[in-house]
């Protein structure tokens, strides 16, 4: 029997954020600089739902909303607990949370869908605002994520690449690339990620 995907971080998740990136604060700060501004922006107060958070380092970052993490590795959540972070010990193929958020998180995760379609399905049933992940697009194309996206009901898109690299130290000025249009894309067919932000053009703001 093949053992769950999250088994592989048993005996691994103390001071796992701190271990897991060249610089944790680079790479957390600006991915939680795009989950507040990419796409409909975040409030104050919003809460924000981390799907497969590990030992919820990205909280750190979000200190304006209110942030709940969902993990299916015990030991991660024990972790992140002990650094006083709300976290659940769940599946996200299975978990909702008892009652909706203003935004879902999915990092360095997608791939652990059982069935992308209907996670976003689920998703989508309780966020009221966007939802927010990373897509490596030598792995998926965007054009299949768009397509499952939109038969969720998240029928608006938005993308921005993501060039902090998460196990080497980051080169000075490699972030402003993210804005530079054709060179960015040139980027992206060889190296680091998109980060995505998908709504209902209904939803409530």
């Amino acid at each position: 029997m093949t053992p769950p995907p999250w088994q592989k971080y048993a005996g691994k998740a103390e001071g796992w954020s701190d271990r897991a990136y060249a610089e944790p604060r680079a790479y957390l700060a600006h991915r939680a600089d795009l989950v507040r501004t990419l796409g409909p922006p975040l409030l104050p107060g919003d809460t924000v739902l981390d799907l497969a958070c590990g030992d919820g380092g990205l909280a750190a970052f979000l200190r304006e909303q209110r942030y709940i993490g969902v993990d299916a590795s015990a030991e991660m959540v024990a972790a992140g607990r002990a650094r006083g972070r709300e976290i659940v010990d769940a599946d996200l193929n299975a978990y909702a949370p008892p009652g909706p958020v203003e935004a879902t998180t999915i990092f360095r995760a997608i791939y652990y869908a059982a069935d992308r379609r209907a996670l976003l399905e689920r998703i989508a049933g309780y966020t009221t605002r966007k939802v927010v992940f990373d897509l490596n697009p030598r792995q998926y194309r965007l054009a299949d994520v768009r397509a499952d996206l939109e038969a969720a009901g998240l029928d608006r898109l938005t993308t921005h690449p993501f060039f902090v690299p998460q196990t080497r130290a980051p080169l000075p000025g490699l972030a402003l690339l993210e804005r530079s249009g054709p060179v960015a894309r040139a980027i992206l067919r060889f190296r680091f990620t998109l980060i995505c932000a998908a709504w209902s053009s209904t939803s409530r703001r």
